[in-house]
């Protein structure tokens, strides 16, 4: 195990009694239940369990899957392809967050078209974009829209500030992507067995948890909204554990403090507003209908697909890469042939590598 990984793991042993206790709880729940497969939907909660050591502290039979919950891991090639090819484009500064520059798209990254000579500037929400167009009135800034219902909303207050100020060279480029329709895309694989999930703690403060009771009824499956601590992840877990053993499934939440069974009504009414959902490519899940967002036709006029008709390269994958089965969970890092050889956080291959939230890198980084 990595240095830090055991240095996080000691920390979670040394905070007493309550872990102590939510463990052995989890112990004799897996006696009732037997062979289990949960998997935590959200990046922040992949790393927080590798780095905290959590699948080593968990009985056998209770196994822990990573899926599709790193936003940009799950962009497929041609949004990045695209972004590049705006950001090639005379008179145009293609405006992201950090985590998208080192992406690699079909040919090149963000990273490598700005050391070539395009304009890119790194911002750290999407009012530092507008903000940027005010100040470059000789260019269109476009700002490279990536995220789920987490940081959409943020998006979407940039959207309608631009258009009531009427700032005529801001632009976004919309991949966002929701949650609930990729849950019923990963429940439809054959391939695939679930047996609870780890719901999302930021992205269920937008949606709200009552945004699971149809996937719940449908199919059955015990889901809880995890926090991001070892313990709530731990707690989680023991709470899927227990509605198995029970036989019941229901939308539970760990994560009560911040969570709601509404969400935040301001953010959701931000998101109709200005959003509209449109059937969206997933890396490794193909095209989920009604998975994604794109700008309404109040707001078309801010559209960077509409307003620049770049053509980005052909779309391909490298031929090694894996990603795509990671992210589903039909495989782990360390399956790939390229993992921790050609593939590295300092040379990454595919998105889960590169990504602070990527399956790949928190394997790398912390050990599988």
């Amino acid at each position: 195990m990595a240095e830090d990984a055991r240095d996080a793991l000691q920390a979670l042993l040394r905070s007493g009694q309550a872990a102590r206790a939510v463990l052995a709880d989890i112990r004799r729940l897996a006696e009732r239940t037997g062979p289990v497969r949960l998997m935590e939907v959200c990046g922040t909660h992949t790393m927080a369990i590798r780095r905290a050591g959590i699948p080593s502290l968990l009985p056998p039979g209770v196994e822990l899957l990573s899926g599709p919950g790193c936003p940009v891991c799950v962009t497929p090639n041609e949004v990045v392809d695209r972004a590049v090819a705006l950001a090639r484009s005379p008179g145009v500064c293609l405006a992201t967050f950090g985590d998208m520059l080192r992406v690699p798209g079909s040919s090149t990254s963000l990273a490598e078209a700005r050391a070539a000579g395009a304009e890119v500037e790194v911002v750290y929400s999407p009012l530092d974009a507008l903000r940027l167009a005010a100040e470059r009135t000789d260019r269109a800034v476009v700002f490279a829209g990536v995220g789920f219902e987490t940081t959409a909303p943020t998006v979407a207050a940039a959207l309608k500030t631009a258009r009531a100020r009427r700032v005529p060279n801001f632009a976004v480029l919309a991949a966002h992507k929701l949650v609930p329709p990729a849950l019923e895309a990963l429940l439809a694989r054959p391939d695939l067995r679930v047996d609870g999930f780890l719901m999302p703690g930021h992205v269920s403060v937008v949606i709200g948890s009552d945004a699971y009771r149809p996937l719940v009824a449908r199919h059955a499956l015990p889901c809880v909204v995890a926090g991001f601590e070892p313990v709530d992840v731990l707690l989680a877990v023991r709470m899927l554990l227990a509605q198995r053993a029970e036989g019941r499934a229901a939308v539970e939440v760990e994560y009560r403090a911040v969570v709601r069974p509404g969400g935040n009504p301001h953010a959701r009414a931000l998101l109709d507003e200005v959003f509209r959902p449109v059937d969206s490519a997933w890396r490794g899940l193909g095209v989920i209908p009604g998975s994604g967002l794109e700008l309404a036709d109040d707001y078309r006029g801010l559209d960077a697909v509409a307003r620049f008709p770049v053509e980005p390269e052909p779309t391909r994958e490298h031929p090694g890469c894996r990603c795509g089965e990671v992210l589903v969970g039909a495989l782990r890092p360390p399956d790939c042939a390229l993992f921790g050889r050609a593939c590295t956080p300092a040379r990454p291959v595919g998105p889960c590598m590169v990504s602070s939230e990527g399956t790949c890198a928190a394997y790398h980084r912390f050990g599988g």
